[in-house]
């Protein structure tokens, strides 16, 4: 049996390993290409995108994948409606395997805006120093905020033409400790938090760190996901794949 999985988060790699231990299955995954250096799951991997809905069909055919799993970013949206629709094209089981929202606890001073254009909009209001963690992608909307400083935290430097904000580019890569968080928020001086609520454990030290220091959080809500069964959490995606698995063996 062949299964597809949509990858580039911590999890989707963590799913990989424990689905190639499952006999008789190959295991592909699939990554979007836009991280330079990208952490390598166990089993097979393609990089580059599909070319939309029609691409994912045409590969899903050509390789005989009989189980689907989209294990992307939670803001990933349109591949993740690329995947619903290509699996019921294709008549083949599809997850969604998103991770739960950070949820905003007593103490936190959050702001939700829909979008990260919103965001920009709003810190003129209140922020002078600000710690954005939206991706490189991303940087555009605040790069006319000339009153402002920004630390900005990506995996990977920005292109080289890319227009950013004003400010200092900090590459790394999660898991981030709560006590290196607050050393970075206190020496910079941050004032303001930017952040899309992904989720998850990898970077959540720093909304504990924003709370325990009062410093706002703008948090970019999550995009609309598509319909269909989901879980979140390795364990589940596993039962769920195992599940489906008999099934088609035995039909």
């Amino acid at each position: 049996m062949r299964v597809l999985i949509l990858g580039g988060t911590g999890d989707a790699s963590e799913l990989a390993s424990q689905v190639t231990k499952i006999p008789d299955v190959k295991v592909i995954t699939s990554l979007a290409g836009r991280t330079h250096n990208p952490l390598i799951p166990k089993g097979s991997v393609r990089i580059g995108g599909f070319g939309g809905e029609s691409g994912l069909v045409e590969y899903i055919k050509e390789q005989k994948i009989d189980v689907l799993i989209d294990a992307t970013h939670p803001f990933a949206s349109q591949i993740s409606f690329n995947a619903e629709s290509a699996a019921v094209s294709c008549g083949i089981p599809h997850l969604m395997f998103i991770r739960p929202e950070w949820e905003k606890v007593p103490g936190d001073e959050w702001i939700e805006v829909e979008n990260v254009e919103s965001a920009a909009a709003i810190l003129p209001n209140f922020a002078k120093r600000v710690f954005l963690t939206v991706g490189r992608q991303q940087l555009s909307p605040f790069a006319n905020l000339h009153n402002m400083w920004f630390l900005m935290r990506l995996i990977d430097p920005p292109e080289i033409n890319a227009v950013i904000p004003q400010g200092k580019i900090l590459c790394s890569r999660g898991p981030f400790a709560l006590e290196d968080e607050h050393r970075l928020l206190v020496e910079h001086r941050i004032d303001t938090l930017v952040s899309k609520n992904s989720g998850g454990d990898a970077t959540k030290s720093k909304i504990i760190a924003a709370r325990e220091l009062g410093i706002k959080v703008v948090m970019v809500k999550r995009p609309l996901t598509p319909q269909g069964e989901k879980v979140s959490d390795v364990d589940s995606a596993v039962r769920w794949l195992l599940r489906v698995l008999h099934n088609l063996y035995f039909v």
